[in-house]
């Protein structure tokens, strides 16, 4: 029993969450929501095995893909939670392919004979320069709230990812969307992205966790790295993405209370078993952490650290017994959303791979009948995301506003009725419903998705966004 009622799988949200009103801070009384802000899915959405590290991502390599059903299963999972009285946005798909890209790789002519060039001599290139990968917006950016920040705004921080060629060139039209978002300086600060050097490798919010009471309260703010350069354990397989200099750096920029900041290496043992992002293994929500037991250095001490700090911290770690890291990495089984309701307990917002496996669906149906505050499992069809390596977590960006902030935000972003029937109706528009890496070189993808994108930053007002509307 949790809050005197029984804890049930799958059981449905139907109330608005009402925050809690916080201790004041600066003299005011703040309300605060968590509002999740997920990518959709663009046009080019294909299975290339970019991602080096992401085991799901080489082992979906050249299968055929289906942009139109992933944009919609990822519309469906926003307006679902939106339903269930969790604000959600949207975040636009960027333009690709990537012309100003394939150009600064030696390719030359109009637009489509870039890609035509690119495709003959080097289709790889073409293929990152196509990458939909701007969906899993959990990289776009690491986020403060302004109960964290020194200067009371709320500080967005645009992640470089520097260690990937198909993600590197992300930064500049994130920022640009987030800027459309975020668009009131009374309120909002966005950072441009640390410089893509090796050393200040950033991956944005998939290696950051914030754990505290009441939202709008100041908490603890947890960055994990998976390289301290010349210092500690590295992983021998596979990259270690996010490096704790640009950890500290990013919250040197977003004005972090340094009070109120922890850093934690990533065991790099689970880096070699496709653990890419600590969101692969970990993930929070106010109090509580959910994680597997090998997924930091030096575990029982963070834990005893964060004890410390976290007023009425709590800690679920699973054992190996109940789910590997194998499990843990094929199923994302904490590649999930910890959401809070109204009356304090917890869903969890899991993909359907989770259920799929017998040893994982049988944990999590017993942890919810336990003494924690989880106790409603959300399952979601998001398989295309999956077979590229991107969970229910990975497609969200988690941004604590006040009421406030809430107010000050571009209000035609936030999922609705209206929004929802209306981005279905583009992506039945716009989208195709089978793509392959050689579909890429197809100069009728390029006007198709420049079409596409004009329309939608009419529909999200966001002004002249993409390069093409410049």
């Amino acid at each position: 029993m949790a809050n005197g009622k029984p804890r049930v799988a799958d059981a449905g949200i139907t109330d608005l969450p009402q925050p809690r009103a916080s201790i004041p801070t600066k003299g005011v009384v703040m309300n605060a929501w968590e509002v999740n802000f997920d990518g959709l899915p663009g046009l080019t959405h294909h299975y290339a095995g970019l991602s080096f590290g992401n085991e799901a991502s080489t082992k979906h390599q050249y299968q055929v893909s289906n942009p139109q059903r992933a944009a919609k299963q990822g519309l469906l999972k926003m307006k679902a939670l939106a339903d269930a009285g969790f604000p959600q946005g949207v975040i636009p798909p960027q333009e690709r392919p990537n012309v100003m890209l394939l150009r600064q790789l030696g390719f030359s002519g109009r637009d489509e004979q870039v890609i035509a060039k690119a495709a003959a001599q080097a289709p790889e290139l073409l293929s990152a320069a196509s990458s939909a990968s701007a969906m899993w917006v959990a990289n776009a950016a690491t986020v403060c709230p302004s109960a964290d920040a020194l200067d009371g705004k709320v500080h967005l921080t645009v992640a470089n990812l520097s260690s990937l060629l198909h993600r590197a060139s992300e930064a500049p039209t994130t920022q640009a969307t987030l800027q459309a978002i975020f668009h009131d300086p009374e309120y909002f600060s966005v950072h441009g992205p640390l410089p893509s050097v090796a050393a200040l490798g950033d991956e944005g919010a998939a290696n950051h966790n914030r754990l505290g009471r009441d939202y709008g309260l100041p908490a603890t703010q947890l960055f994990i790295y998976g390289r301290d350069t010349g210092n500690g354990a590295m992983p021998q397989r596979y990259p270690a993405r996010q490096t704790r200099a640009a950890s500290e750096a990013v919250a040197r920029l977003n004005e972090t209370n340094m009070n109120q900041v922890v850093f934690a290496q990533q065991n790099p043992q689970v880096i070699d078993q496709g653990v890419f992002h600590n969101d692969v293994i970990a993930v929070s929500n106010r109090q509580l952490l959910f994680c597997h037991e090998q997924a930091f250095m030096h575990q029982e001490q963070l834990m005893q650290q964060l004890s410390e700090r976290v007023p009425g911290f709590q800690v679920i770690e699973v054992p190996s017994t109940r789910a590997t890291v194998a499990e843990a990495v094929s199923t994302y089984l904490f590649n999930s959303q910890l959401l809070s309701k109204p009356d304090g307990s917890m869903m969890l917002v899991l993909p359907g791979e989770a259920q799929e496996n017998p040893r994982v669906w049988r944990y999590l149906n017993e942890l919810v009948t336990q003494d924690n505050p989880i106790d409603t499992l959300r399952v979601f069809d998001l398989r295309e995301s999956m077979s590229n390596g991107g969970g229910p977590a990975c497609l969200r960006l988690r941004v604590v506003l006040n009421e406030a902030e809430r107010k000050a935000v571009n209000p035609a972003v936030m999922m609705n009725d209206t929004l929802f029937a209306t981005l279905n109706d583009w992506v039945d528009r716009y989208y195709r419903d089978r793509l392959t890496a050689g579909c890429l070189a197809d100069p009728q993808l390029l006007q198709e998705g420049r079409e596409a994108l004009d329309r939608l930053t009419q529909i999200l007002h966001l002004g002249s966004l993409y390069p093409f509307q410049r």
